[in-house]
């Protein structure tokens, strides 16, 4: 990649703030990272079903590892400094949490996307709301679900009173993580610019995130009053939305970046499709915490029959128009290693299992559903609960771990087949011979899981040189505002081949078929537990 600064030392900053950590990383001119810090935060189970974050502590993260990544550059020589133009936000989604306008302090703790206290408040709108679970889809494309904001929206509402309070006094913001960290950046209660005036933060966000609360029409890119009405919420503590790529202000002073702008804002998953630069009828997985397939749909939303979501891909400017995307969620994958590791002790580090896994050839007919939260696409069950099944005297801690591999990928797999059916121009053929899914995330330096992921897909599946693509793509959004980068450029630089490791299948149709259908077998006895008891 190429700018028209000349020799001029260019560098855009990202902040990635995800489910289990925060990272800031610094990109020079070429889109390569010259220096990163990564910190895990708490994560707080106050009861079961129940996840939660301490926004304090997700923000004093943010401020480490800025200064942190801002040393380890300077030190490699880069005067990042006087060359830092710009710097790019992409978040957890659907994380949401409601603070004090005056006091700058949370009213509670960050309601996390995976979270299910909210069941109740789902089977109570789909009774009462006349088209039930699918009453809102046509205006925001989302089904009634635990995972969306609007629905941790209405349980602080309902069920915290310094929250109720803070509302009918004109005191509460709402915002997911997104906007939490820009009110802060841009001065919060009361902060100073670089030239020492008198600042407030800005209550903002981006149409990505906005998309994910069931409270924005996917057409209008604004809040849909209707929705608002019919739900009880109150537009005032409703951030503005904004595009992807624009610059929406300056850091203030206090902040190890103080008077840089942030100039690009998406969702994890959006942002990861903007890092892989997935143009129309390319779809991408990020494996994290959870898993997360999008198909790029074009201008125009698609609406699923198969239990995906529509929604967003990434709207690169005030002006430019929007893109859509096929979405599939799936809340639990490198979770599940998480739990191997840190619930069973089966392994002492994450970067174990495939070695573990590796030592069997198969999982002796072993097969786990990792439905600790229920089930989200293409299923959307919350009384989904965890099984494993098909165990015997013969299985080993190693089947055990070549399940939990083969679970993320089977998951990816049943979105797949869904977003074939709802989009079936993904190849240009109309088959799915020759299609590929660009993989990103932490888990994908797993060859054994990329390797099984072809296997059980029938397809080929690509890994980019640099596999963490959430921070890239808030760079890109960040560098295109501030011309750093032209649109051109960032989906060129995505398409390279020297840049990209393929997985192509090694199984035949008849065993992987057997496999899915024992698959799906699992799947139906997760159904209807969510009531056992204790």
């Amino acid at each position: 990649m190429s700018t028209k600064s000349g020799s001029e030392e260019i560098f855009i900053g990202s902040i990635d703030q995800g489910t289990t950590s925060t990272r800031f990383i610094i990109y020079d001119k070429d889109a390569k990272p010259i220096g990163s810090h990564q910190i895990e935060f708490t994560q707080h189970y106050p009861e079961a079903g129940w996840v939660e974050h301490d926004p304090m502590e997700i923000l004093e993260s943010v401020r480490t590892c800025m200064a942190k990544a801002m040393d380890k550059a300077t030190a490699e020589g880069h005067n990042v400094d006087k060359g830092l133009k710009a710097i790019g936000l992409t978040n957890q989604r659907e994380t949401s949490l409601i603070w004090s306008k005056s006091t700058g302090l949370p009213l509670y703790n960050a309601i996390v996307w995976m979270d299910v206290r909210t069941s109740s408040i789902c089977r109570r709108l789909e009774k009462d709301l006349p088209g039930g679970r699918t009453h809102l889809v046509e205006t925001c494309g989302l089904p009634i679900s635990t995972y969306f904001s609007a629905l941790k929206i209405l349980w602080l509402l309902e069920s915290v009173d310094a929250v109720n309070e803070a509302v009918k006094n004109g005191d509460a913001l709402f915002g997911t993580i997104d906007t939490w960290l820009i009110w802060n950046l841009t001065g919060g209660i009361g902060g100073e610019d670089r030239n020492n005036n008198k600042i407030h933060g800005l209550h903002v966000t981006d149409c990505s995130n906005a998309s994910r609360t069931m409270l924005m029409n996917l057409k209008t890119l604004n809040w849909d009053q209707p929705t608002l009405d019919a739900l009880g919420i109150p537009s005032e503590i409703l951030p503005k939305i904004v595009s992807n790529s624009e610059i929406i202000g300056e850091i203030a002073n206090g902040w190890p970046t103080a008077g840089v702008p942030i100039a690009g804002c998406l969702g994890d998953q959006h942002a990861a499709m903007l890092g892989q630069a997935c143009r129309k009828g390319e779809a991408k997985s990020t494996y994290g915490t959870g898993a997360f397939i999008l198909l790029n749909t074009g201008s125009e939303p698609v609406s699923s029959q198969h239990g995906l979501l529509s929604t967003i891909a990434f709207k690169l400017g005030p002006s430019a128009p929007a893109h859509y995307a096929l979405e599939g969620s799936i809340a639990i994958a490198g979770a599940a290693v998480q739990w191997l590791r840190d619930g069973l002790g089966i392994i002492k580090t994450a970067a174990e299992i495939e070695m573990l896994a590796q030592s069997v050839e198969n999982t002796g007919g072993v097969y786990f559903v990792p439905a600790f939260n229920g089930l989200f696409a293409p299923w959307w069950r919350d009384d989904a609960r965890g099984v494993c099944i098909g165990m015997t005297r013969f299985t080993n801690r190693a089947h055990i771990a070549r399940a939990v591999l083969e679970s993320m990928c089977f998951q990816v797999k049943d979105v797949l087949q869904s977003m074939h059916k709802d989009y079936n121009s993904s190849a240009e053929d109309g088959s799915n011979d020759d299609f590929l899914l660009r993989v990103d995330g932490g888990a994908t330096v797993n060859n054994l899981l990329m390797q099984i992921q072809a296997d059980l897909l029938g397809s080929s599946v690509v890994r980019p040189a640099d596999i963490e693509t959430t921070a890239l793509g808030a760079a890109y959004a960040a560098g295109l505002a501030t011309g750093v980068w032209t649109e051109e450029e960032i989906f060129e630089a995505g398409h390279k081949d020297e840049m990209l490791t393929k997985f192509s299948p090694k199984i035949d149709d008849e065993q992987r078929n057997k496999k899915f259908d024992s698959w799906c077998k699992a799947v139906s006895r997760t159904f209807d537990l969510a009531d056992l008891s204790l």
